[in-house]
């Protein structure tokens, strides 16, 4: 593997707005922007460095209610609302009063990501990846997915007028296949994991140069949206850092620019750069991270997953040694719960907040319960929680978990019957 694998030319100066270089994770070797990912120097993952210049609150808050208002904090033209794109971001964050007496927590927000065009949080990091590839001079949008980023990345070529690619395990649940095919791309099913799948993109990165997989060679770039959720987060608080935030971990990718994102607002001054705490859940089928954190490791031995939380089953996670790095640094924990938990969790967020997550957040709800039961979440502290996609896209976790009270004929006297009346 090279760090130029999927590299295609241009002569074009990319505008990347405040995007100067890329900078390699362990020595900070320093090279131009490029769609490159590893760094030819420390073989070590590559990721966006800035001068972002005087960026404040004022000009942020008139933006676009999306995450283009943070377009000064994101490698993106500076021209990128003007670019037909799905728009993500701006979904809600909401007060769960009721889920946090249930948790035995103070206070708890929720952050709804299954408001996002294609209901999940991946909306927001293909938005940034097509911009990139765009400027890149690539032509078709691809990826290698256990879900969502397969929905998000066939709507968002198509919304720009692109040929899509789309690698994904044959195991994947119907409801997420389907709502990939239907944007009518180019959907390929693969008879192996998700690890196998991941491989074969890497692979064919490098066989076809006008292909912009924006989680292998354009993934620096891809990877810097999720600092949105960061920015929403601490803007919908009134421009502050929660004390706590619990994020599922898949790839790491997530959790490691939730982090990134908080720090970059302190030092923008932004927000006051208070300290905070990183949660991380996986699914006890599938943590690796969590098995590493639980025995004092800073390497992640790869697993093969086996878990109903299919979008969170990555078993080689390649952010994984820095979420490690993130959690001990701030002073958080990482666990992990079975699936029997997760679907607790999908049903307890339902029946407390009104809110249907898929699997992903089950795990996410379930670990927030698990934290507090073992004293590692302060009870008393602010706390929220990230919940990154829709159940309707994994009905099947729950299908023979709820269901009608009763069939009844069709007169009142049944139904009160039915009720206990």
């Amino acid at each position: 593997m090279t760090a130029t694998l999927g590299t295609t030319s241009t002569t074009k100066t990319p505008d990347l707005g405040p995007a100067v270089e890329l900078v390699s994770k362990e020595e900070g070797h320093r090279q131009p922007l490029a769609p490159e990912f590893v760094s030819a120097e420390d073989f070590s993952p590559l990721e966006v460095a800035y001068d972002f210049g005087r960026v404040r609150r004022e000009d942020i808050e008139a933006g676009p209610k999306n995450i283009w208002r943070y377009k000064k904090l994101l490698p993106v033209p500076s021209n990128i609302e003007e670019i037909p794109n799905t728009e993500p971001g701006a979904t809600r964050l909401i007060r769960a009063d009721r889920l946090a007496k249930e948790l035995g927590l103070k206070s708890v927000w929720i952050k709804d990501d299954t408001g996002n065009p294609t209901h999940s949080f991946k909306d927001r990091v293909v938005a940034v990846a097509l911009a990139a590839a765009r400027e890149f001079g690539f032509e078709v949008l691809a990826c290698p997915s256990t879900g969502n980023l397969a929905n998000a990345t066939a709507a968002a070529a198509a919304r720009a007028g692109w040929r899509s690619v789309v690698l994904i395990p044959k195991t994947l649940e119907r409801a997420k296949i389907l709502t990939t095919a239907v944007y009518d791309g180019d959907l390929i099913a693969v008879d192996g994991n998700y690890d196998d799948v991941n491989r074969l993109a890497t692979e064919l990165a490098g066989e076809h140069p006008k292909w912009a997989f924006v989680n292998v060679n354009v993934r620096p770039y891809y990877s810097e949206g999720s600092k949105t959720l960061a920015f929403e987060v601490a803007e919908q608080l009134g421009w502050r850092i929660p004390p706590q935030i619990v994020v599922p971990i898949a790839s790491g990718s997530q959790l490691t620019k939730v982090d990134k994102g908080f720090r970059e607002l302190g030092q923008l001054g932004l927000v006051e750069a208070s300290p905070y705490k990183v949660f991380g859940a996986q699914a006890t089928g599938c943590s690796p991270v969590s098995a590493a954190f639980r025995a004092g490791q800073d390497v992640v031995q790869p697993v093969k997953p086996d878990t109903i939380a299919r979008s969170l089953a990555i078993g080689n996670p390649a952010d994984g040694p820095y979420v490690l790095d993130i959690v001990n640094r701030t002073g958080g924990a990482i666990e992990d719960v079975t699936d029997e938990e997760v679907v607790e969790g999908i049903r307890l967020l339902a029946r407390t907040e009104g809110v249907f997550t898929e699997t992903a957040g089950g795990v996410t709800v379930a670990t927030a319960k698990k934290l507090v039961e073992t004293g590692k979440l302060d009870p008393d502290a602010e706390t929220v929680l990230l919940i990154t996609g829709d159940g309707l896209k994994t009905l099947d976790a729950v299908e023979n978990h709820v269901g009608p009270k009763a069939i009844v004929p069709p007169s009142a006297a049944a139904v009160n019957e039915a009720l206990g009346y």
